[in-house]
């Protein structure tokens, strides 16, 4: 019996094993199957997803394009500065304007761009610069620039000052780095600061500082070459400053308006990280006063005459052409006469208006003011046909006066007149105005009677410029006042009205 009994239990357990066995097929199959179910929907709905970060990045480069109002509108937007109510736990830390803010990121997520380069020229005659294109971090308080590279490269430096006369004493350099990427271990090679904000314009690091305060350095060392580096953007430009001045940037506000909507960054109190794709470091001074158009960065041909349009437009200024005799014979052209307050003044403005009016024109005498609000005087200067001074800082105000317009510069004794060209002579030339000089002879310059005709300042002003250019500013720029020979000055007078009588 109990050998009867034997088979009935192995049955049993024969029929309990195949049920079992089919149930961890079954259960294996089911969760197998919820798997790829869940696993579907949160590639879908993943945040942080590769494909959606890579894909939100390309619509941006796309769809920068003139013509889709719908995208430029949201841009707009997007680039309004937040308020403090929008962002009440948010701590500014340098008093700039807030525009777009990205995830922190570091060196194991940088990202591939299009144009990926560095080019500085830190050995040119005057400026030092340099342009980056790419995943570009800017530490403003470091005075600091990190390019990360997206191929592999070597390690570089550069220390670059960004104003645009290279060797100014009193400017901080900045430097430039491009971080060493290897293709063994790209991630453990480069280490580059953590983004705080990130910023869709480019950006242009210039500082001020060193010369600015004299009104013919504030366009020819910074305003003029500002134009140049930014005037291709259309507004959508960020200026890092360096050794910011508030009093510089409130006279020429509207100026620095126009070439950018965006507030201006004092770079030497910004805490944060700025990343962008396209960065300027530095300022660079094609010559005086005026713009090379070969030079003008992006392909973007640029002329002095199109910066002196640009204030036209910025100050709204009436006039874009002189007054022509040929079609008004009976109008007297306007000159502005600059009467200087001190060194290189005119001793006989009377006799010189005298003279202006014989020669026909409507004379005005103005001596410059340093606190006139700008608009002010571009409006003034703008209002005349013929711009005439002793050789300084008042003739910038030609780039007020409409084109085809006249330019008399009165250039002191001493052998100036190679000065005299480069800082006004040719630069009104590039404006589109008719250029006159007139250089003074020692018998109409007060230090014939200070020093004596004996004296090497007069009688050999060669000798003089051979000393150095101390003894050459000390004389000839800083004691020097002159007496026109109204007489010997007439040709010149004469010639500016003919130049109107032919317009």
């Amino acid at each position: 019996m109990g050998g009867e009994a034997k088979p009935a239990v192995r049955g049993l357990r024969s029929w309990a094993q195949r049920h079992l066995n089919a149930g961890f097929a079954a259960g294996f199959l089911l969760v197998l199957l919820t798997y790829l179910v869940v696993s579907q929907q949160f590639a879908v709905t993943a945040p942080n997803a590769v494909a959606t970060k890579g894909s939100r990045i390309a619509d941006k480069q796309v769809i920068g394009g003139a013509g889709d109002a719908e995208v430029d509108k949201k841009r707009e937007q997007e680039w309004q500065p937040k308020t403090a109510a929008e962002e009440p736990d948010k701590k500014d830390t340098s008093g700039a304007v807030q525009t777009e803010e990205s995830p922190k990121r570091d060196g194991t997520n940088a990202k591939s761009f299009e144009t990926d380069r560095v080019v500085c020229n830190t050995d040119g005659p005057v400026s030092e610069t340099c342009d980056l294109d790419g995943d570009v971090r800017v530490n403003g308080s470091a005075l600091s620039v990190t390019f990360v590279p997206s191929s592999p490269s070597e390690r570089r430096e550069w220390r670059v000052r960004p104003y645009s006369r290279r060797t100014m004493t009193g400017v901080e350099r900045v430097t430039v780095t491009r971080l060493g990427l290897s293709p063994q271990a790209p991630a453990a090679a480069a280490a580059p600061p953590p983004c705080a904000v990130t910023h869709d314009a480019p950006a242009v690091l210039f500082a001020l500082g060193g010369l600015t305060g004299n009104y013919w350095h504030d366009f020819s060392d910074v305003l003029v070459p500002l134009f140049a580096a930014s005037r291709r953007y259309g507004g959508e430009v960020l200026f890092l400053v360096s050794n910011i001045q508030p009093w510089w940037l409130g006279k020429y506000e509207a100026v620095v308006r126009r070439l950018s909507r965006y507030d201006a960054i004092d770079l030497d109190r910004d805490a944060q990280v700025r990343c962008f794709r396209h960065l300027t470091v530095g300022l660079r001074l094609h010559k005086e006063l005026s713009i090379v158009p070969e030079l003008a960065p992006g392909g973007h041909r640029l002329t002095m005459a199109d910066f002196t349009a640009f204030l036209r437009e910025t100050y709204a200024l009436p006039r874009a052409a002189p007054a022509s005799l040929a079609r008004e014979p009976g109008r007297k052209p306007r000159l502005l006469l600059i009467h200087r307050a001190h060194y290189r003044r005119f001793e006989n403005v009377p006799e010189i208006r005298k003279a202006a009016e014989a020669a026909g024109f409507e004379v005005t005498v103005a001596s410059p003011r340093a606190d006139a609000p700008l608009g002010e005087t571009a409006r003034a200067v703008n209002a005349h046909d013929v711009l005439l001074g002793v050789h300084g800082a008042g003739l910038t105000n030609a780039v007020f006066l409409p084109p085809g317009a006249v330019v008399i510069q009165v250039v002191p004794y001493g052998k100036l007149e190679r000065m005299a060209r480069t800082d006004f002579g040719e630069p009104v030339a590039d404006m589109g105005l008719r250029y006159l000089e007139y250089s003074v002879a020692a018998e109409e310059s007060t230090l014939l009677e200070m020093l004596g005709p004996e004296h090497p300042v007069i009688k050999d002003p060669e000798a003089v410029h051979r000393s150095g250019w101390d003894k050459v500013a000390e004389y000839y720029l800083g004691k020097q006042d002159v007496r026109i020979d109204v007489n010997r000055f007439a040709p010149t007078l004469a010639r500016a009205i003919d130049h109107l009588r032919q317009r």
